[in-house]
């Protein structure tokens, strides 16, 4: 058992987890969401997206790509939650609420899709 793997592989699945339990719930209901949780998935990924940047193949090029794409949408997200709250102070209305939970899963099916590559990779492995 590699444990380099096995780290990298933690990480994915967190990141789709946490990145799962934000996102559910009612979309335009700011109770359901919570502010820690969507910075929790945020450092989760960046932690994900660095240890992505040593795998050289072709697999890891599209690992990477979709953990980019995720972090990309996430900080679109706080972008968002931070400009609603402490720029503007609308607060958390329902749009700005389901536009932050939008972008967030947005980031969700980005973790899924490299979920599933990891799963393709680990079942073509040849010993």
């Amino acid at each position: 058992m590699n444990p380099e793997k096995v780290i990298f592989g933690f990480f994915i699945v967190l990141s789709l987890t946490l990145n799962f339990g934000f996102v559910l719930g009612e979309i335009d209901n700011p109770a359901h969401h919570h502010v820690y949780e969507l910075f929790a998935v945020v450092v989760v990924n960046l932690i994900a997206t660095i240890l992505k940047f040593g795998d050289r193949s072709q697999m890891g090029a599209v690992l990477l790509a979709t953990s980019l794409v995720a972090i990309l949408q996430l900080a679109a997200a706080m972008l968002v939650w931070v400009m609603a709250v402490h720029v503007n102070q609308v607060g958390l209305t329902d749009q700005v609420t389901a536009s932050i939970v939008s972008l967030s899963a947005g980031a969700m099916l980005a973790n899924v899709v490299s979920v599933v590559l990891l799963i393709i990779e680990t079942v073509m492995l040849r010993r």
